[in-house]
């Protein structure tokens, strides 16, 4: 039922997103109780064997988890593979455990259109931990930190120039760093690397929750640096509850979702009137032909929205 809800919440038809809307009004009192951790990385840094190594330690100490698991959809074909359910065997037989891979659609930023309706439904049906796995695209996994209390970042050691990986937007924005795949001849490495990046984020600015990011190494097939993420993770939830932080953060990420589906909303519009379809073409062999500005023609097209 829940996977048909979220199923609901990501219809494009007019009639479903009246009713998804209708149903998470009702579900509201029942959100908002849950930890929402969002883990990003670039590919092959191992955001799925990490994430069921953590999502099995949660269920042993019977907490119930959901894992959005967001994968990107192809610019030609539009289609996904959402094959993250393959790669978490263990936990997607968990009976605690919900997993639900979810293609990115035309959202940027690692997310899918609807993650936050999902977030809310998870909650609705009682799962007390939300993991959100980006599609592990770089700098633009930053949208994922308007919808969650804690951002993960998964880094690798090995792969180079350490301080190369260091990449300003999103290392600002993480409150956790952890070194994977930190076994074998990668060890040392890994302990080399926790002490780079621990410097590095020394050079930021304080945050506004006044946490202090951490580094942390890991393996997840030895089940090494996993207790360490959930204590770390523990450590900032007391922090910025006690502030006031938590529940300002997610106020604020409230107003943000306002605004962007204001965007999404006039986007939808727009490609709904046949006359300013008529008119984007015709603008847009003027641009091509070198005879009016992109802005401009952006401009006359929301003048003419509007007087519609």
């Amino acid at each position: 039922m829940l996977a048909q809800a979220i199923t609901l919440a990501e219809s494009l038809r007019t009639e479903d997103q009246i009713l998804a809307n209708q149903l998470i009004e009702e579900l509201l009192p029942l959100t908002g109780k849950s930890i929402r951790i969002g883990i990003t990385g670039v590919p092959g840094v191992g955001k799925s064997t990490f994430i069921e190594s953590f999502g099995k330690l949660l269920t042993t100490h019977s907490k119930k988890i959901a894992v959005l698991a967001v994968d990107p959809s192809s610019a030609k074909t539009k289609g996904s593979i959402l094959g993250d359910k393959t790669r978490m065997e263990e936990l997607s037989k968990d009976p605690l455990a919900f997993i639900r891979p979810t293609a990115t659609g035309n959202t940027l930023g690692g997310v899918a259109d609807r993650t936050r309706e999902a977030i809310l439904l998870c909650e609705a049906a009682g799962y007390e931990v939300m993991i959100i796995e980006t599609v592990g695209v770089g700098q633009s996994e930053t949208a994922v930190r308007n919808m969650v209390d804690f951002f993960l970042l998964l880094m690798l050691a090995g792969a180079g120039d350490e301080l190369q990986g260091i990449k300003k937007g999103i290392m600002e924005m993480a409150d956790g760093v952890v070194i994977t795949k930190a076994d074998g001849e990668n060890f040392k490495k890994a302990n080399q690397a926790q002490a780079d990046f621990q410097h590095a984020l020394h050079l930021f600015s304080d945050s506004d929750s006044g946490w202090k990011p951490k580094v942390i190494t890991s393996s997840a097939l030895e089940k090494r640096g996993i207790n360490e993420t959930w204590k770390l993770i523990q450590d900032y939830l007391t922090l910025t509850k006690g502030n006031g932080f938590f529940e300002k953060n997610r106020d604020q990420q409230n107003l943000v979702w306002f605004q962007e589906s204001i965007q999404l909303l006039l986007r939808q519009q727009l490609s709904k009137s046949k006359e300013l379809k008529q008119k984007i073409q015709t603008l847009e062999s003027d641009i091509l032909g070198k005879k009016i500005l992109p802005s401009r023609a952006a401009n006359q097209i929301i003048n003419d929205f509007f007087k519609a």
